[in-house]
């Protein structure tokens, strides 16, 4: 590893430490959303916020980046087209729970223009969920993580969430923690009610 990389990772690893150190260790370290943002970006280091327990993740494979950009490109397409709301791509910040603090990071977001405050928020975080998150699987996730991530954006308010499972080129479609379908390759993804009119087949997804 050459020095300046050293250094990045070093710098890093400090910022995690001084988190540490400035909490009451005898108790359960929290970290908050104005925490998060501060820690650096780079050497392949992600994270998101889990009622204030920190989350690593690695970057995701060339396959997982391409069924994102796919799924992206198709919804945000149509979005802007029918100027329906904001699109928000991967790695956007969703500011979901308070005290403690929960910031979530789907692959792709989008938010209704009658969801949209008159005035753009002040955080780095968008606070609240948006109603349609997507999230597509990597082969390290559980069922326990997808089931964990679901979750959250439906008790935070989110209208619909689509997890995108690029090895079983499927699309599971939950509206609640009941109402569930699960849309296979050769079937019509459909976009209502949450992204109005939004159709396409599932097999373009994942070309």
């Amino acid at each position: 590893m050459c020095w300046r990389r050293w250094r990045a990772s070093a710098y890093i690893d400090s910022c995690l430490q001084r988190i540490w150190y400035n909490h009451d260790m005898s108790t359960t370290t929290l970290v908050t959303a104005d925490e998060l943002l501060a820690l650096p970006m780079g050497m392949g280091k992600r994270y998101e916020l889990v009622a204030g327990e920190l989350r690593m993740m690695s970057p995701a494979g060339w396959r997982h980046g391409g069924v994102a950009a796919g799924i992206g490109t198709l919804l945000g397409q149509y979005i802007r087209t029918k100027n329906l709301g904001r699109c928000f791509g991967a790695e956007t910040g969703f500011l979901l729970e308070r005290d403690p603090d929960t910031v979530r990071a789907p692959d792709f977001a989008f938010l209704a223009n009658e969801h949209l405050p008159k005035v753009e928020p002040a955080e780095a975080y968008w606070p609240g969920s948006p109603d349609l998150a997507v999230e597509v699987l990597s082969p390290g996730d559980t069922a326990g993580e997808i089931s964990e991530k679901v979750e959250a954006w439906l008790t935070a308010g989110c209208l619909a969430v689509w997890v995108v499972d690029p090895k079983l080129k499927t699309v599971t479609v939950y509206q609640s923690p009941t109402n569930v379908q699960i849309v296979t390759a050769n079937d019509i993804l459909v976009g209502d009610p949450v992204v109005p009119g939004f159709t396409c087949g599932v097999s373009e997804i994942f070309r």
